[in-house]
């Protein structure tokens, strides 16, 4: 497949390093010249350095036989003019534009722009998916990453494998045996800074950060057997009352779980555009790191403080903050990877970065044949993909230890029907199910020739 990336930033890079690993033709167009170096120098593609929209940069980028365009420029305006050139002027078949501004996103789903007006295939909204991974977050407050996968019945869950940990330095295999009905299982492990895909024989230790991925029904007693406590949020202060912030009190105040909210915005304006689009919601104009601001938000009382603003340590220093004065855990949105290490040591429980689940959601409509969905963990390390396996995959018909799968690659959940099967080396795989993997980066085209979806975009 021929994939044009229109802009080489962190998104731009990440997409087109998943790509050019899985052997597709990718070229990288963005007018920073040394981000397009940056691209070229370190991955297997192409570049040039121009704007996006100009069609004879296209047309240099070979627009006339690519396969698919990803508009992932810093300009709204940009992407979607891009989408309408590589229409208009190359009949580029898939376009995938990057929009932030909500006025357009109000257009682009309504009917002011038809299809055939505004040629955009599939639009991602950064502060849409960063809204969403903060309304998981929040609904799991033990773990530190979270996504749903088989239409909500199974869950991937980050959890910190804390001192004291009963299951810590006991062979995974051994866990299958003690909780045999239990179904979850553990796909990634990182230690020491590297993420790795456990073997039966492997053990969890204390500080451990693992990935598991479990039946919706049983997330409390998987909580329950690693000693975190399970309890639902009633009070949430949002740090930072802008599209995200916004767009997280307005889904708080429809939850079916009724959830107090505060939210804490520095802008004058931005607070009174807040105050009026919430109805049930308290809205403080003033600074999120004021001590006092914080104690009349009733801080001591929170049970999350959600930072997401936009500056980093802003958000940082707010949650630091937050927590000393009560607020039970804290979770921070991060644009900047190198400051993830200070996570833990700042006492921070939790973390979004936009860049990723921004990648994520790009990736999900790239793979998208038998592919469902597919979620980047870390800094793109690994995949976890959700996939139907079709009758001329060559993991049909066989039972999970006899496939030759990557040392790196484990079987997460099965779906069949309605239900979701208990992970064992015996489970058959059947043609329709729906199958859930964790894998290294590396080995992503060898689970998709598994699979057989490799060439199965459209």
């Amino acid at each position: 497949m021929k994939v044009i990336i229109c802009g080489a930033g962190q998104v731009g890079w990440q997409i087109a390093r998943h790509l050019s690993g899985e052997r597709n033709d990718v070229f990288v167009v963005d007018n920073n010249a040394d981000l397009v170096r940056r691209a070229t120098d370190t991955l297997d593609v192409q570049g040039i350095a121009g704007f996006a929209s100009y069609p004879d940069v296209l047309d240099r980028a070979g627009a006339r036989d690519a396969d698919m365009i990803i508009a992932a420029t810093h300009s709204d305006e940009v992407n979607m003019v891009t989408c309408q050139v590589a229409h208009s002027v190359f009949s580029i078949p898939r376009k995938i534009a990057r929009l932030r501004s909500k006025s357009y996103l109000t257009a682009i789903y309504s009917d002011l722009y038809r299809r055939d007006h505004m040629p955009i295939d599939v639009v991602i909204s950064p502060e849409r998916e960063v809204a969403d991974a903060a309304l998981q977050r929040l609904a799991l407050p033990a773990a530190f990453d979270t996504e749903t996968f088989l239409g909500g019945h199974a869950q991937l869950i980050g959890l910190t494998i804390d001192e004291g940990c009963p299951i810590v330095n006991t062979p995974l295999r051994q866990l299958t045996d003690l909780f045999s009905t239990l179904r979850a299982v553990v796909v990634g492990v990182v230690r020491d800074g590297r993420i790795f895909a456990p073997e039966p024989r492997d053990q969890l230790f204390e500080g451990d950060s693992a990935y598991f991925v479990c039946h919706r029904d049983d997330i409390a007693r998987l909580l329950e057997i690693l000693g975190k406590p399970y309890r639902q949020q009633e009070r949430v202060v949002l740090v930072g009352g802008g599209n995200v912030g916004l767009m997280v009190a307005r889904e708080l105040e429809t939850a079916e779980h009724r959830i107090r909210a505060k939210v804490i915005e520095k802008e004058r304006k931005c607070a009174e555009r807040a105050a009026e689009a919430l109805e049930k919601t308290i809205v403080l104009n003033g600074d999120g790191l004021d001590a006092g601001l914080l104690a009349e938000a009733n801080i001591d009382r929170a049970d999350a403080v959600l930072c997401v603003t936009d500056d980093d340590k802003t958000n940082m220093l707010a949650a630091v903050r937050a927590k000393a004065a009560g607020a039970k855990m804290s979770i921070v949105l991060v644009n900047d990877p190198t400051l993830v290490p200070l996570m833990e040591p700042l006492g921070i429980d939790a973390f979004i970065n936009p860049r990723a689940t921004t990648v994520s959601s790009i990736l999900r409509h790239i793979r998208h044949g038998r592919v469902r969905a597919v979620y980047s963990i870390g800094d793109g390390e690994a995949e976890v993909i959700e996939a139907e396996v079709m009758s001329t995959s060559t993991i049909a018909g066989q039972r999970i230890r006899d496939i030759d799968f990557p040392e790196g690659v484990l079987v997460g959940a099965v779906k069949r029907g309605d239900r979701i099967q208990k992970i064992t080396g015996g489970l058959r795989i059947e043609e329709g199910d729906q199958i859930v993997l964790f894998a290294m980066s590396k080995d992503v085209p060898e689970v998709e020739r598994l699979l057989q979806v490799s060439i199965d975009f459209f």
